[in-house]
């Protein structure tokens, strides 16, 4: 394991590394020689700033063993879980983390960690779930990203899981990426494919260098194998039959929950139609939208038929529609029944965000268009003309 190691022969006292500090860590110790920190987080300011270079890392960790690597059982799902409802995207991880668990003949757990959630923790049997590690605490009801990876990181430990998930949500990457420092193991991030080879290790499948290529990342020497997984791109588990389930509740210290953060005040973003990433029917706008104001006419008709308005990086870099309407690689990732790209060139990066839509239609005046090679129905034409003409047809039908 990497640790802080500060030469003595070398230290001159100046006590610039304690001030250089951002967590406080560091303190002066015996010999005016500052003592190492058990909780340093290698941000590395102290060796930046080190006038002697008396401070480096070392990396003690070796491989580990074949006979380590092999007490390591289980697939964890991180239940994340939001005003005290376990989120959507925990039901897709499921799905998946069911098949890989049968694959390693293994269980399926799920680690949730809220205050007064025990119905949403007891559905969980209905979904192919083994065992669910259930830390409640008023101080947990909401996400805070220490006392949450603080918590995961000791259970990890303890129950050695072979493999933990995490939607690759604001809260799953905040998450599961400080576990992954706290017990020294890989992270795949944004992963959209998962399976097990056939030596038994996961295989973490994501997009590279912009989306041009696909990357199968393995871990072979370290565990657990962490991934975070992007919302949309698998099936949700289906409700069914409820199967035993084991609940273990996780004894909490006050130390467990401390965080130096608070939370004052939620603030829900207001949706023009629906919420994005739920929605059956999206409506996106491109580069050929041509501006802000023009974006009218992709929430026209995003509200006929009841979809939610959605957006390329062209337009949103452009400064026409918010972020938060991003569709793509670097955005949003979506699976609606319907998805309308309007003006959309349809370039990888955007379709690696919606190209599992069930049905796609493409409106764009160039024939040549990339996003006609995986549209379902395409509209060659003038948005401008093309749109107003759906309106119309729909009005007439209501």
């Amino acid at each position: 394991m990497a640790r802080l190691v500060i030469l003595g022969d070398k230290c001159i006292g100046c006590g610039q590394c304690i001030d250089a500090c951002p967590f406080g860590s560091l303190k002066m110790g015996a010999n005016n020689v500052p003592d190492v920190p058990d909780d340093c987080r290698f941000c590395n300011a102290c060796i930046e700033i080190c006038p002697v270079n008396a401070i480096v890392v070392e990396d003690a960790e070796e491989k580990t063993g074949k006979d380590d690597l092999a007490s390591y059982k289980g697939v964890w799902i991180f239940g994340e879980q939001r005003h005290h409802k376990i989120q959507p995207v925990v039901r897709e991880l499921i799905a998946k983390g069911r098949e890989l668990a049968d694959k390693r003949k293994t269980y399926l757990g799920v680690i949730v960690l809220g205050h007064n959630i025990q119905n949403e923790v007891k559905e969980l049997a209905h979904y192919g779930v083994d065992k669910v590690f259930y830390a409640d605490h008023e101080a947990l009801a909401d996400y805070r990203a220490e006392p949450y990876s603080r918590i995961c990181s000791r259970l990890v430990k303890q129950y050695k899981p072979e493999i933990v998930l995490a939607g690759a949500t604001t809260t799953g990457r905040s998450f599961l990426s400080r576990v992954a420092v706290g017990v020294y193991a890989g992270l795949t991030a944004d992963c959209t494919g998962l399976d097990i080879s056939e030596e038994g290790l996961l295989l973490q499948t994501r997009p590279a260098f912009g989306g041009n290529i696909m990357a199968t990342i393995i871990t072979p020497n370290h565990r657990p194998q962490m991934s975070t997984v992007r919302h949309k791109v698998m099936k949700e588990a289906q409700r069914g039959e409820a199967r035993q389930l084991e609940i273990i509740n996780v004894p909490l210290k006050d130390e467990d929950v401390v965080s130096r953060t608070s939370i004052i005040e939620f603030v829900e973003e207001v949706e023009e139609t629906v919420n994005l990433t739920e929605a059956d029917i999206i409506v996106s706008g491109g580069r050929g939208v041509g501006g802000a104001e023009n974006f009218s006419y992709i929430r026209d008709l995003a509200k006929a038929v009841g979809g939610a308005v959605g957006a390329s990086r062209a337009a949103v870099d452009s400064g026409w529609i918010p972020y938060s309407h991003q569709v793509g690689q670097t955005g949003k990732t979506v699976q609606p029944k319907l998805y309308v790209a309007c003006g959309i060139s349809g370039a990888v990066q955007h379709q690696v965000g919606m190209g599992s839509s069930k049905t796609i239609v493409a409106i764009n005046k160039d024939p040549n268009a990339p996003i006609f090679d995986i549209a379902d129905i395409g509209i060659v034409g003038d948005l401008f003309k093309v749109i107003p003409a759906i309106i119309k047809e729909l009005e007439n039908r209501k």
